[in-house]
């Protein structure tokens, strides 16, 4: 696919790797050449210097037959005007821009055609807040990753030693937990002499303390799925209640105003080094939110606000090192778990394995969001996992016998490759593509027909308009699955 990204900030580079990495055709718009000619030296990829508003600069960058353009300068309205060219003069199918204000959504009017003619807003702060939220909901939880609507996730846990789980092959495990339907796709195990392994998951594979576990099943069981690998079986779940975030970022803003809508449940604090923006948070956040002045790596202030017992502490400045250190400082200061922003790859890359439980990227955060446009055939969703090495896939399977190479096809029949799971199936979603009902038919029961979360099996069937998920330990089997599950004009 010939894809060409405006702006070679942070976000821009994150993209470019990845996108790059998959063997697309790259070109990046930006207007500092140094920049450009750095990443031109490390990556397969070309640079135009210039601005992505100039029709002379996209038309230097090959926009006359570009597939997909992905706006993401550091100003929203250089992105919606880059957007708006590129479809009025150069008709790019599909096009993409970073807008950090609220009240652009997708199917707005402002976004049609005839306004700024963009088919996906992306918003790194929106997708980290929606993700911080879901990791305050599920606290045990290393990743949390929706499908099918959120009706089904992917959970990694780290394995702890007198989890019920731990210690247990899989297959022994499923026999204790009949009831729970979940499937194990993944261990990655800790080496003293080297990074995490990938092991392959199959009945014999033993969960073993300290693994890092990724499991697919329906949202209604992951609760117990993270008891069976980080609780003493009898221990009782402790949520989080008390929360500190360090910085007064826009992330951190957006979620003390999405947290506080629980009136009661959470006590927040927020550390902002700036006097300035502590005021205009003080204005700007619900009434309860504690926002205090100073820095968030101040051993001093940190223990006056009681860091010993936060239950989560959200590292969320501009700054990757003082990130880092403010959570290390936190860590060892007794928070029970911490989380630190980490835009660079090498920082998140070394912070893995150390005393920070979670190092989040802002890129990646919204990677998935992207790939579900640069992959081929129905996907619906894409979540990029271990820093972009493994991906979790959610393939809707269309068409019929003669034009489908899968279904109406066992599970066990089809040529997927050995290391591809398919984790579950998610059967009876409404289908978008369906002919509508026939004029006078019956009402279709509020509650009737309920989507069924299945764990396949050897013998397993695929059906049209199945919602499949699966794992792949490595990006470079993401094109088998895809020309697999592709409807053709005919299959014989």
């Amino acid at each position: 696919m010939k894809i060409i990204i405006i702006g070679a900030g942070r976000v821009g580079l994150g993209v470019a790797e990845s996108l790059v990495s998959e063997k697309n055709d790259i070109t990046v718009i930006d207007n500092d050449a140094e920049c450009l000619r750095d990443l031109q030296s490390r990556l397969d990829l070309r640079g135009v210097v210039g601005s992505g508003t100039d029709p002379r600069v996209l038309a230097e960058a090959g926009a006359k037959d570009t597939d997909l353009l992905i706006a993401c300068a550091s100003q929203d309205e250089v992105n919606l005007v880059c957007c708006k060219l590129a479809w009025m003069q150069f008709a790019i199918p599909t096009r993409i821009a970073r807008v950090r204000a609220q009240g652009f959504e997708d199917g707005s009017a402002l976004l049609s055609k005839e306004g700024f003619a963009v088919d996906h807003i992306l918003c790194p702060e929106n997708s980290m807040t929606r993700y911080i939220g879901l990791l305050v909901q599920y606290p045990e939880a290393l990743q949390v990753r929706e499908f099918a609507g959120g009706r089904a996730c992917l959970v990694s846990a780290r394995a702890r030693l007198g989890a019920p789980a731990v210690g247990m092959q899989i297959r022994e495990l499923r026999e204790r937990m009949p009831e729970v339907a979940m499937r194990m796709v993944a261990i990655y195990r800790r080496f003293t002499d080297g990074p995490d392994r990938f092991v392959p998951c199959d009945g014999d594979t033993r969960i073993e303390p300290g693994d890092e576990v990724f499991v697919l099943a329906g949202r209604q069981r992951i609760a117990q799925v993270l008891a069976a690998l980080h609780r003493p079986e009898g221990q009782p779940a402790r949520p989080v209640r008390r929360i500190m975030v360090a910085g007064g970022s826009t992330v951190g803003e957006r979620l003390a105003q999405e947290l506080s809508h629980q009136t009661g449940r959470f006590l927040i604090k927020i550390i902002e080094e700036d006097a300035g923006r502590c005021e205009q948070l003080a204005a700007r956040v619900p009434e309860g939110v504690l926002v205090l002045h100073g820095e968030a790596s101040d051993q001093d202030l940190l223990g006056e606000e009681g860091i010993e017992e936060v239950d989560l502490f959200l590292s969320l400045s501009d700054d990757d090192e003082d990130n880092i250190m403010s959570s290390l400082l936190a860590k060892r200061m007794g928070a029970r778990r911490v989380l630190a922003l980490i835009d660079r790859h090498t920082y998140a890359d070394l912070m893995h394995g150390t005393q920070i439980d979670i190092a989040l990227s802002p890129a990646q955060t919204i990677l998935g969001e992207l790939l579900a446009y640069v992959r081929r055939g129905d996907v619906q969703a894409v979540h990029s996992l271990r820093r972009g090495v493994a991906e979790a896939l959610e393939v809707v399977v269309r068409g019929d016998r003669k034009n489908s190479r899968v279904v109406g096809r066992r599970v066990q029949d089809l040529p997927l490759p050995p290391a591809v799971h398919i984790g579950l199936i998610v059967r009876g979603l409404p289908d978008p593509e369906a002919p509508p009902a026939p004029e006078g038919a019956p009402a279709r029961a509020p509650n009737a027909g309920e989507p069924e979360i299945i764990i396949p099996r050897s013998h397993t069937v695929l059906e049209s308009n199945d919602h499949v998920v699966f794992f792949l330990p490595r990006k470079s089997l993401v094109k088998e699955v895809e020309e697999l599950f592709r409807v053709r004009a005919t299959f014989f």
